[in-house]
């Protein structure tokens, strides 16, 4: 895709979401960073039906410690991995309470060094919480990345790469969380919405998908 194409994609879906968020839902950065490691290979819905219950009885990591691994896994159990996610979550919090003093840094090395936290969480957290302009490439972004031309990788570090290479600085702070929700609602996996995609034209993918007909009214015997 070229420069001045780049540039349009996203302006299009700037004009359609001026100020897109995530869907997690969260009270700080602490309850951020669990909320994004807690989202790996599951849903924001059933992530959020889980910790509300959770971040109100423990927002820090200091309180998600005296919450107790057990009590961690009883709130988050309808969640994917959560025995594996529980272990983490308080390994994590134990580190964060030793070495950062209870408070999630703004470091990508200092989170990715913290247990159940890869490049992608770190991305998400720093984005959101402290409003860097990285961009965490999951599975909607790598799909619309390659799919559309954007930015085309074999894998999400090399998407991440080449999108941080071609974004415009304008549009870099929210460039994560307009691709992921185009992904999520219009570029699905399965069957993209191209009837009603605003940068339908400038998209590579062929053929496009039309819209669905309506189904004709069945006349009475």
């Amino acid at each position: 895709m070229k420069r001045d194409q780049v540039f349009e994609f996203y302006r299009r879906l700037a004009d359609n979401d001026p100020a897109p968020e995530t869907e997690l839902e969260y009270v700080n950065p602490y309850t951020l960073l669990v909320a994004v490691a807690l989202s790996a290979q599951a849903t924001d819905v059933g992530v959020n039906k889980a910790t509300r219950a959770l971040f109100a009885a423990a927002d820090t990591p200091q309180a998600m410690l005296q919450l107790g691994e057990e009590t961690l896994r009883d709130h988050i159990k309808t969640i994917g991995l959560f025995n594996t996610k529980a272990k983490n979550v308080i390994a994590a919090a134990r580190l964060l309470v030793d070495d950062h003093g209870g408070v999630v840094p703004a470091d990508r090395n200092a989170l990715e060094s913290l247990p159940g936290v890869g490049r992608k969480t770190a991305n998400v957290v720093l984005n959101v919480a402290f409003g860097q302009p990285t961009i965490a490439v999951d599975t909607h972004i790598f799909r619309v990345a390659n799919r559309t031309g954007l930015a085309p990788g074999k894998d999400p570090l090399a998407v991440e790469l080449k999108l941080e290479k071609v974004t415009p600085d304008l549009f870099r702070s929210h460039a994560h969380h307009w691709l992921i929700l185009h992904g999520r609602y219009t570029c699905k996996a399965r069957k993209p919405e191209c009837w009603r995609c605003v940068v339908a034209d400038l998209c590579r993918y062929t053929p496009k998908t039309p819209a669905p007909q309506p189904r004709a009214k069945s006349s009475a015997a």
